[in-house]
């Protein structure tokens, strides 16, 4: 993948979010402008671009995006993303099935970004 560019409702609230996240996972910063910031990690980065005034909320469940997910190292390294990521006001999705959500070979942490996108976290 080349790049993805996401559209969020609030850019500050995204910016704290996301840029705390993606340094963890080993992305930096990368370009800023009025609208929006990006994060790089080799050659692939991810945009994230204040969506205009009266765009809709969005719902993971329609026609396109359902969910990012990231390679988060170890199982250990999850565990402890998925700390912070609660500590930060992160919502975890699917508590009572976590670590474990996506079936019992499949070690992650699924979480929400403020604007509702699911982020998953892949130990492995």
């Amino acid at each position: 993948m080349h790049h993805l560019e996401l559209y969020v409702r609030d850019l500050e609230r995204a910016h704290r979010f996301w840029g705390w996240l993606l340094a963890e996972l080993g992305y930096e910063p990368h370009q800023e402008w009025d609208e929006g910031c990006s994060y790089h990690r080799g050659s692939t980065y991810l945009a994230f671009v204040q969506a205009p005034e009266g765009a809709r909320e969005l719902d993971r469940r329609d026609a396109g995006v359902n969910h990012v997910a990231f390679h988060a190292g170890s199982r250990s390294d999850v565990d402890r993303l998925t700390a912070a990521l609660v500590e930060q006001g992160g919502t975890l999705l699917y508590p009572d099935r976590h670590p474990y959500a996506g079936g019992h070979d499949h070690y992650a942490a699924f979480c929400e970004d403020p604007d509702g996108l699911k982020v998953e976290l892949v130990a492995g």
